[in-house]
């Protein structure tokens, strides 16, 4: 039995996956409810929110109103935003249970440029002392990396990281 983000339980020593209630009985929250709250604790907009997903801010409205329910693809997609795995968004929730037992165990919760940026700053730390050809060459490729990051990055987010990261990069020279 492991303990959710959202108070609820799964049982898979038995090979299963159903949920349970957690230790407070809880009522069913709507999906949209939990949505709309997760992109308000990070103090986004629906439009930012919207961006995001590759839907409209209507789409946006429409889910967290629950005046549609989000698809399997789309379920995925929040739940990387929101660093869940799909089953931890929709636990607890009004989501059908069919749809929720075709979403993947694992999804991704990491952008490529949030990889990226972070496998930089691994190797920020690691060659910190580099002088020299070897300290120019670490700087040449990551300026072009993060180059061709910067142009295909529209994320406002991911824009910003980026050129955080390049004034990192900036600075060991």
């Amino acid at each position: 039995m492991s303990t959710g983000p959202f108070g609820h339980t799964t049982d898979c020593a038995a090979g299963g996956n159903e949920l349970t209630e957690g230790p407070r009985e809880q009522a069913r929250e709507a999906l949209g409810r939990r949505v709309a709250q997760l992109r308000s604790d990070r103090g986004w907009t629906q439009q930012r929110l919207a961006d995001r997903l590759a839907l409209s801010r209507t789409a946006v409205s429409h889910i967290e109103a629950d005046l549609s329910q989000p698809s399997e693809r789309t379920v995925i997609l929040l739940a990387g935003l929101f660093r869940l795995e799909p089953s931890e968004l929709v636990a607890g929730t009004l989501y059908p249970q069919a749809k929720a037992e075709r979403l993947p165990p694992v999804g991704a919760r990491y952008t490529e440029v949030e990889h990226r940026v972070r496998v930089l700053d691994a190797e920020l730390a690691f060659f910190a002392e580099l002088a020299g050809p070897a300290r120019d060459a670490f700087v040449r490729r990551w300026r072009s990396v993060l180059g061709d990051l910067a142009c295909v990055a529209h994320d406002v987010d991911e824009v910003e990281l980026i050129r955080a990261a390049t004034r990192r990069v900036s600075a060991l020279q």
